[in-house]
């Protein structure tokens, strides 16, 4: 999907990014270096399940959300230990692309 200047893709259970302009490439997991604990959308969609609320406590690969997109099924976890202190979704909502859906602080 090509959205704000950047092609983004999801390949292999990880969200990758190209700069159209420069060519450049970055991965889920780097994505989640700058912005760690937060979980965006990788793409629009629509989530479909919601696995935890605010005050949750979770594991590092723990499945937050899942949201459908492209007429596929996207599982988005947890990127590290912590505990859940934002929402920004909820099931049925239409997501659009960078969208926060959690937040988890320490």
């Amino acid at each position: 999907m090509k959205a704000q200047g950047r092609l983004w893709f999801h390949w292999q259970g990880e969200t990758h990014v190209v700069d159209v302009s420069s060519g450049s490439r970055r991965g889920g997991r780097e994505k989640s270096k700058t912005h760690p604990g937060v979980i965006m959308a990788p793409m629009p969609g629509k989530i479909t399940r919601l696995n935890v609320q605010p005050n949750d406590v979770v594991k590092k690969g723990r499945a937050l959300v899942v949201m459908e997109a492209m007429k596929m099924e996207y599982t988005l976890e947890a990127d590290r230990d912590g505990k859940v202190i934002e929402v920004g979704c909820r099931p049925g909502q239409q997501v659009g692309l960078g969208q926060v859906l959690v937040k988890l602080g320490e």
